[in-house]
């Protein structure tokens, strides 16, 4: 075997069709494109959701809703996760450090305390935002609910 005498399989290539070069290949004249109208001529692109004149889906269907454009996106923490982490690592105050050490969060998101769960250690919490339950809980054993 020899590099110079190397061919693909036997039917795995085909030759490109050339259309519109003339009667004799059979795909001249009208080029394969039927007569006239829209698709026949060049340039055609079709409007996207286009039903052939019929009314799109996107008409018929009605508006609704909107899109609150002062929406700001938190991470919700709960007391029990706060917990956890005040026993398996021994910490007296929480910020966003330690949630990133934790692997809880990335650093770029917003942090909202929640207050699912049991709070039993006294905590200095940071975080961006804290439900009015969390905040109570944490106050209640002598910590602090920051809010940076």
């Amino acid at each position: 075997m020899k590099l110079n005498s190397l061919k693909p399989a036997a039917g795995s290539t085909h030759s490109r069709r050339r259309i519109g070069r003339g009667p004799g290949s059979g795909l001249g004249g009208t080029s394969t494109r039927g007569h006239k109208g829209a698709k026949a001529r060049s340039g055609y692109k079709r409007k996207i959701g286009f039903e052939g004149g019929q009314m799109p889906l996107q008409r018929r269907l009605p508006k609704s809703g909107f899109k609150n454009i002062n929406h700001k996106e938190y991470f919700a923490v709960n007391l029990s996760t706060i917990q956890k982490l005040a026993e398996n690592k021994k910490l007296t105050k929480i910020g966003i450090q330690e949630l990133i050490a934790a692997g809880l969060t990335n650093g770029k998101e917003l942090v909202k305390v929640l207050g699912n769960g049991e709070l039993k250690a006294k905590v200095d919490v940071e975080a961006n935002a804290f439900s009015k339950t969390a905040e109570e809980a944490i106050k209640a054993l002598g910590g602090n609910a920051t809010i940076i």
